[in-house]
């Protein structure tokens, strides 16, 4: 019983640790970035975006150094399938999120695409060390696309929104925070995936769910945080972007180091129930972004992602974890 405490008091410190070196880190990155003359759009969309999936990223090295490649897969999928289940639907709930016209004609088919070929890697149930690399590979030229083409889309308000959360700091001050979150980050990582497996095996159940679950909710609560109080202030904006970027990066990033680092054969559900979990309620989001765009094709009205899709995509998080336990 004592080491299901410690397992548990682990899980807790390293969820806390991860969430606020991922702050620091991303913060002395950005300013560094800008002291450089790095564009402030360019940073907000590589660099702070990169910010959210910060946490996922150093738990899938860490599990994947220490040969728990289901429980970074886990982080993974159970991430984007929280993003919209929860995270989304939270933000949706507490105001209607607009939807603007490129998430139709550029993100979305992005993610969709990112999606597909992340299920064909996945099908078999093993991610090798050359699918590693090409999810990897694959983010870098995908940035490279959706900065120049927003570079050019975006009107001044969103770029201005896109550019939130850029520090001001001299060199030093950013060369301290980016060493201490860097350092933190692979402490608190390692710390949480301890726990997680630890707490797997006290309860007798797979790391790939507790990294569906407790992980993945645990390093989606910056993206929960960050979407509800711009919504409670009025700047949700961009919310939806946000989250479809920062799925984007999850399967891109995130997935591949667990085939890069120690490609191993996972569980046959990792596909036939998570993955296709996810898949559904991706093109569930697809499917209510382009239906609100369908209904105020006169331009009467701006489309928006409301309270009834909100609770749809949250029964829909529901009824996976239902599925998921039974």
């Amino acid at each position: 019983m004592s080491e299901i405490w410690l397992a548990s008091a682990a899980v807790v410190a390293g969820f806390v640790g991860l969430i606020w070196s991922a702050d620091k880190f991303v913060g002395g990155s950005a300013a560094f970035a800008h002291n450089l003359g790095v564009a402030k759009l360019v940073i907000g969309l590589t660099i702070v975006s990169l910010g959210t999936s910060a946490p996922e990223i150093a738990v899938a090295i860490s599990a994947a150094l220490e040969d728990s490649g289901d429980l970074a897969i886990g982080n993974a999928l159970g991430s984007n399938i929280a993003n919209i289940g929860l995270v989304l639907a939270v933000t949706a709930l507490i105001a209607p999120l607009p939807i603007q016209r490129h998430l139709l004609t550029q993100e979305i088919p992005i993610l969709l695409l990112v999606t597909a070929i992340g299920g064909a890697l996945l099908y078999d149930a093993r991610l090798v060390r050359w699918e590693g690399v090409l999810l990897l590979a694959a983010l870098f030229p995908l940035m490279y696309y959706l900065v120049r083409i927003k570079q050019h889309d975006l009107s001044p308000h969103e770029q201005a929104e896109e550019s939130d959360g850029i520090p001001q700091m001299k060199n030093q001050e950013a060369g301290f925070w980016f060493s201490v979150g860097l350092v933190l980050l692979i402490v608190s990582s390692n710390v949480l995936v301890w726990g997680a497996e630890t707490l797997a095996l006290s309860f007798g159940v797979s790391t790939l769910i507790i990294g569906l679950t407790v992980v993945a909710v645990g390093t989606s609560l910056p993206e929960l945080a960050a979407s509800a109080v711009s919504a409670l202030k009025g700047h949700h904006d961009i919310a939806l972007g946000n989250i479809i970027g920062s799925n984007i990066f999850n399967l891109l990033a995130v997935m591949a180091m667990p085939g890069i680092i120690a490609p191993q054969l996972m569980e046959a559900a990792v596909f036939s129930r998570d993955f296709i979990a996810m898949a559904l309620i991706t093109l569930l989001l697809a499917a209510a972004i382009g239906a609100g765009f369908w209904l105020t094709r006169s331009g009467a009205a701006q489309a928006r992602l409301g309270r009834r899709i909100g609770l749809l995509l949250l029964a829909s998080y529901i009824a996976y974890y239902v599925v998921l336990f039974r």
